[in-house]
């Protein structure tokens, strides 16, 4: 907290509090009254006056939690480049609009290509080829079927994909995951310390 900036502010808070004792004594109110009246006024001011000095920091919480509900914790899109810290569980994780609606991704370098979970396919609208043959993923919990699917726009704030080949399953679980076909479809990208930058 910087003392120049907010010494005036405390000064004027100060002879507030000064000024309505002298009006609540002057209305000959029992001393008993008065006090507790003051000292009401007293932490009104003081609670106005924590909030004013604080208010950078309350900001700072108020778009931290935001961006939780949002899904979009951080992720932020600073000019071209797209900026990931690394969340609890050591993974990168980033909101993309599919077809208009937000779905959150895990980033996997080891993922071939980008895995869709069947209900989070249905509910943006990807295509999904169901007669073609089916394809053979391989995952940490060992091999599932899945189906060929495209979605049509993805969207990261002001940066669009169009046409990205996803894969479809029902044996993902509710984890949905961009592989390398999408890191690909960036010019670049790149991991210092806890960040990962995309560069569409």
């Amino acid at each position: 907290m910087n003392m120049m900036e907010d010494g005036p502010s405390l000064i004027w808070g100060v002879v507030c509090v000064l000024l309505l004792v002298s009006s609540l004594a002057a209305r000959r109110l029992p001393m008993g009254q008065v006090a507790k009246m003051a000292l009401a006024w007293v932490a009104i001011f003081a609670a106005l006056f924590a909030i004013f000095s604080f208010r950078f920091e309350f900001q700072a919480i108020w778009e931290r939690v935001k961006s939780d509900f949002a899904g979009t914790a951080g992720q932020s899109v600073s000019g071209e480049a797209i900026e990931l810290k690394r969340q609890d569980g050591g993974h990168y994780w980033l909101q993309v609009e599919i077809n208009g609606n937000p779905v959150r991704f895990m980033i996997d370098s080891g993922a071939t290509t980008t895995a869709i979970n069947a209900q989070t396919a249905t509910e943006a609208g990807v295509e999904v080829d169901d007669g073609g043959f089916p394809v053979i993923i391989e995952t940490a919990n060992g091999s599932v079927t899945a189906k060929r699917g495209i979605v049509r726009a993805m969207e990261i704030g002001p940066h669009k994909i169009d046409d990205h080949n996803v894969v479809v399953s029902e044996s993902f679980g509710e984890t949905n995951v961009l592989g390398m076909n999408f890191l690909d479809s960036m010019q670049s990208w790149r991991v210092e310390g806890n960040v990962m930058t995309l560069q569409p």
